[in-house]
């Protein structure tokens, strides 16, 4: 076990286990929050099949989009993806296929917490492709 930021560990215990597609959830959401602080609304692309739909979990943690509040949806897609609005502007943030491939290329139980906590601390840039325009049709 290595020491965890506060945040990493709080997923942790929310998901069950620290893996790398629920800490790009998390740091998607926490992109999409600082841009809609009041409203949000997300739609993930990961679908419902481990381990891309663990996204979900890191989304609802730091979005406070919630499947209780209706504010999210899943598309079964299987897109390490994922679509925010605040009804009026809307962002798309995409996982590089590079990232996407390393996570699934070197991730095993006993990597799952390293490549985690390497995610958590990389600038978004060198993870994701973010893309923002008007309103997308799911925010309301």
């Amino acid at each position: 076990m290595i020491p965890l930021p506060d945040e990493l560990g709080a997923l942790k215990r929310f998901h069950g286990h620290l893996g790398p597609y629920a800490v790009i959830g998390y740091r998607m959401g926490m992109i999409a929050r600082e841009r809609f602080p009041e409203r949000i609304y997300a739609l993930l692309h990961s679908g419902t099949r481990r381990p891309l739909s663990c996204m979900a979990d890191g989304v609802q943690m730091s979005s406070c989009c919630t499947l209780g509040k209706g504010n999210i949806t899943l598309k079964d897609d299987g897109e390490a993806s994922a679509e925010f609005s605040d009804g009026f502007k809307h962002m798309q943030i995409d996982l590089l296929p590079e990232i996407r491939a390393r996570i699934d290329r070197e991730t095993t139980h006993e990597t799952e917490e390293r490549i985690s906590v390497d995610l958590y601390t990389a600038p978004d840039a060198s993870l994701f492709v973010i893309t923002e325009g008007r309103s997308a049709p799911f925010g309301r």
